[in-house]
């Protein structure tokens, strides 16, 4: 069958469309979903290896706020670590020219190697003297964490605060001494070598 210069036309361009057509549905589209599809595994994981490094930079930072904890402390006395806590207080308070009114331990049951020690203080001052309490009870060696706080005005127009502050000190139970003493051993052996 011989077939005239147009309709040879036609069957070229009919030949070339179903080709590129074929190419595009098996060829062009698969490569291009499979090339989203791998861009997206990267984008993961290279946000996995981002928090990765970063645990592994903050892992060194808590191994020394955990042994500076330990040092400056964590105690393994309960009575202890609530003298502790209550003398860093009426320190802190005094240089802060913060007037406490009340300061009230109560020993939470815990569970586990760490035990935990709660504080309700109340006290008065100015913006200031909290602000400064308040920035000290934060950035002490000790293992304190505000649970709770609570200002108010005294005074209507007048820089004079009410701190009403729930505390949470821990301390090691007795039996975690040792091992603490033993992790802490450890953790210097490795930082050496």
């Amino acid at each position: 069958m011989v077939l005239s210069k147009r309709e040879r036309y036609v069957a070229i361009v009919s030949i070339i469309v179903v080709t590129l057509l074929l190419s595009d549905r098996y060829i062009v589209t698969p490569f291009l979903d499979r090339r989203a599809q791998v861009e997206t595994e990267m984008q993961s994981l290279l946000g996995e290896m981002e928090r990765a490094t970063s645990l592994f930079k903050r892992r060194n930072l808590m191994e020394q706020k955990w042994q500076d904890m330990v040092s400056g402390g964590l105690v393994s006395d309960a009575s202890n670590a609530e003298s502790q806590v209550l003398h860093a207080v009426r320190n802190w308070s005094q240089e802060c020219g913060l007037m406490l009114s009340s300061m009230k331990p109560e020993r939470v049951v815990g569970e586990g190697n760490l035990q935990e020690i709660t504080f309700l203080i109340a006290g008065t001052g100015t913006m200031s003297s909290v602000g400064q309490f308040l920035w000290r009870v934060e950035t002490a060696s000790l293992p304190l964490k505000i649970k709770e706080i609570q200002l108010g005005s005294r005074k209507e127009d007048a820089d004079d605060l009410s701190l009403q502050l729930r505390l949470s000190a821990l301390y090691l139970a007795a039996e975690a001494q040792a091992s603490t003493a033993e992790s802490a051993q450890h953790l210097a052996r490795g930082s050496m070598e």
